[in-house]
């Protein structure tokens, strides 16, 4: 038995370490450390309820408007009111152009460029591959980086700045937009969606988020114009990253988007070819390998603690153990997709169960269901109606806001004790995608798809395991709190 300890894998910071125990040419176990001790919990006890809006957006600069928008959610829930629908298509458009920003940069930036290891050298497709996706040189980044400024650009339209907007409230938005701003808003949606169509999907996003299995996905890839989907399609296939690091195959989400009734991808976990109802009431924080005192049995984040332990036995992470029933889950892209019913999405679920390339799938898809809508939210705004309702929570009360970041489900439980804040507890996607064990000894999600991967105890780490990791999209500064 060897062990090895490997990292960084982020493209934009590196807290994140990876001990793999090998034996016989392959990974017998693997425990995910996150080493960074953020105390965001903790900042945020005794300040004025309010004031969450300005801390937690601060966990993250790339997930800032998810961050923003959990503790919207849970104020609003803590003062029982819910906002208009001008205030509810805004936080929509916020939320979404966040979100797929996140899957477009994870897409090119985070991801792609692996396939230019020299490893792949021998590979047909590999001196494209360095051509168009090797870091800061390939011809992608050059087209992506100015497309994405632009579509960003929407963020200053509907909340002002980005990140760390405060027009995000939970009554809604502090940003009207005029009729002038909401053409501008169409242009850049228009160009966006003309982009994608052109570079990233080879033609139009309707044709793709209609997809209803993996033969019909490959059908459309022989008959998709050139585009980088239809290139790391390829890809796949060559390398099988259809079966590559499958994790737990319990998928969850809390759902997000507001609509005037439901959301429009709903709550649920979808695990063994059926959909269960989602029991936020089941969810519980496991410490036992985690660096913080232990008080007692997993608890609810309702109820939980976060007090730090820097020496402790069996613990190797800053990152806690949540867990929903009791077992592990994963979140994300394919977890929303899963849970949503789309048929493409299950169908690759059902062949090869959660694996590398059906992540990465799942991500793009979104993009092609989620742009037409931004279309039809923006479509729905009425200049001069109501945009936000004052609130304000009482001084004795509670609140849990629940939504979906790009890498998956985000929850904010509040409870507010004389005026102040008495507890606030945090639970990110990477929380639940990157957990230690518990005291189960359950693995984590990315714990158990890196387990069984080929890997020689003293060869260079394969690029399998970067793809793994990275499918998952680390986001380490919002894993601990």
């Amino acid at each position: 038995m060897t062990r090895r300890i490997v990292g960084p894998f982020n493209r934009v910071e590196g807290d994140l370490e990876v001990t793999l125990d090998i034996d016989a040419g392959q990974v017998v176990a693997a425990y995910v450390n996150s080493p960074l001790y953020r105390g965001f919990e903790q900042i945020l006890q005794g300040k004025q309820p309010a004031d969450a809006l300005v801390l937690v957006p601060r966990i993250c600069g790339i997930c800032s408007v998810a961050q923003s928008a959990a503790a919207a959610l849970a104020l609003a829930d803590a003062a029982g009111i819910a906002p208009p629908a001008n205030g509810r298509h805004a936080a929509n458009l916020t939320l979404a152009a966040e979100n797929l920003a996140d899957h477009l940069t994870h897409f090119y930036l985070f991801f792609m460029p692996d396939f230019a290891r020299e490893e792949y050298r021998s590979r047909r497709w590999y001196h494209g591959a360095v051509e168009r996706f090797r870091a800061t040189v390939g011809s992608a980044p050059n087209e992506v980086l100015p497309a994405r400024a632009r579509f960003m650009q929407a963020m200053g339209l509907l909340a002002g700045k980005w990140p760390h907007t405060l027009a995000v409230q939970p009554g809604g938005s502090t940003r009207p937009l005029q009729s002038s701003e909401i053409f501008r808003l169409h242009r850049i949606l228009r160009e966006f969606r003309a982009f994608l169509e052109k570079t990233t999907f080879g033609g139009p996003l309707e044709d793709f988020a209609t997809l209803a299995s993996r033969d019909r996905l490959d059908a459309w890839r022989g008959q998709a114009r050139d585009g980088d989907l239809r290139r790391f399609l390829d890809i796949a296939d060559d390398l099988d990253l259809w079966r590559l690091g499958r994790g737990t195959d319990r998928f969850m989400s809390f759902g997000c988007y507001a609509l005037e009734e439901g959301r429009l991808f709903p709550p649920g976990v979808w695990h063994e070819g059926r959909l269960h109802a989602l029991d936020v009431g089941g969810i519980t924080e496991d410490t036992a390998h985690s660096w913080y005192a232990a008080i007692g049995r997993p608890q609810h984040p309702a109820d939980g603690g976060t007090l730090p332990v820097a020496e402790k036995d069996g613990a190797y992470s800053w990152c806690k153990s949540p867990r929903l029933g009791g077992q592990v889950v994963e979140t994300g892209a394919l977890a929303r997709q899963a849970v949503a019913g789309h048929p493409l999405v299950r169908d690759l679920i059902a062949a090869g169960g959660g694996s590398v390339a059906a992540r990465v799938v799942a991500r793009l898809l979104e993009i092609a269901l989620v742009l037409p809508r931004m279309e039809t939210w923006l479509n729905q705004i009425v200049p001069g109606e109501p945009w936000c309702i004052p609130s304000q929570p009482a001084d004795e009360t509670a609140g849990v806001g629940l939504i979906e970041a790009a890498r998956g489900s985000l929850g904010h439980w509040l409870t507010v004790r004389r005026g102040r804040i008495h507890n606030y507890q945090i639970i990110a996607p990477t929380t639940w995608n990157f957990s230690p064990r518990d005291a189960a000894g359950q693995p984590g999600a990315l714990e158990q798809a890196l387990a069984g991967l080929p890997v020689g105890a003293d060869d260079p780490l394969p690029a399998a395991i970067h793809h793994v990791v990275r499918s998952f999209d680390p986001c380490m500064v919002c894993t601990v709190h």
